[in-house]
């Protein structure tokens, strides 16, 4: 009894032991905050499981479980960098963003923006398909490496004809980074979390994944419905109006509500040409 004694006199903490423990707590919020509704969290709940049993064991004096779960621990860490590397790579590119870092990551001038502008609309009344990336803080340049280098002035003209059907470039994204065009038909990472809409196309589903694993802004043009999505810190706003999106390109207004919370139309799928790109 005297050793279950001595086992619960941590539950005693002083003043520094108070702030540790707010230190990690909010670190632990922002982890879920990141993870939530996605793989990872259900990951994160068997470690959750066997971590508890390890305290359980530790209170106990179960020696052998003790030993068993340590040695386990010891080659955990490189097992959830392994696991958790997408989740990392969102949690490092969304750090310290912020109102005031934000506003250092805005397109400068406002020629591009009218002329992303410009380009959805003209894409959209003409029922082609787009999707275009703009890169904020984090690179964009592994993706790039897997299109086709432009490395043009930023125009409508140039985006029209590049996502016109049946064009050499109009499979893919385009890549956009200050004031240029950096290439056309990337190949982009598909999100990896659950959607209940089907209505959503294989265009959608690369900008929410692009939004997940980087800060960039996505744009896509439905060839289905002539909508105007964007895609940002994982989430999708639909049906966005010239206003809305100059206010989202220009960095004064962030895009909407995860999609997944969406009730899930009756339609089918949008049969979209990025598609048939992978």
């Amino acid at each position: 009894m005297t050793g279950i004694w001595e086992q619960l006199r941590f539950l005693t903490p002083g003043w520094t032991d108070l702030i540790e423990i707010l230190i990690v707590a909010f670190l632990l919020y922002r982890v879920l905050v990141v993870i939530q509704r996605t793989r990872a969290m259900q990951i994160m709940l068997g470690v959750v499981l066997v971590a508890m049993l390890y305290g359980l064991a530790r209170l106990l004096d179960l020696i052998l479980v003790r030993t068993l779960l340590e040695a386990a621990f010891q080659y955990g860490a490189i097992a959830a960098l392994v696991v958790f590397q997408p989740e990392l790579r969102a949690a490092l590119a969304r750090l310290g963003r912020n109102r005031m870092i934000r506003a250092f990551q805005r397109l400068q001038g406002s020629r591009v923006v009218e002329e992303l502008v410009d380009a959805t609309e003209r894409l959209a009344r003409a029922r082609h398909g787009a999707i275009i990336a703009i890169e904020q803080r984090a690179s964009l340049e592994e993706y790039a490496m897997t299109g086709s280098a432009v490395e043009a002035p930023v125009t409508a003209e140039m985006l029209v004809t590049i996502f016109t059907p049946y064009s050499p470039l109009h499979d893919g994204a385009v890549l956009i980074a200050g004031d240029r065009i950096r290439c056309a038909g990337a190949i982009l990472p598909l999100t990896q979390s659950p959607i209940q809409d089907r209505s959503l196309g294989t265009r959608h589903r690369a900008a929410l994944g692009l939004s997940e694993e980087t800060d960039a802004i996505v744009l896509v043009v439905s060839e289905e419905s002539s909508q105007v999505a964007v895609a940002q810190a994982g989430a999708l706003e639909r049906d966005v109006d010239s206003e809305r999106l100059r206010a989202i390109i220009s960095g004064n207004t962030a895009a909407g509500e995860p999609v997944r919370d969406q009730p899930a139309p009756v339609k089918g799928p949008e049969p979209d040409a990025y598609a048939r790109a992978r």
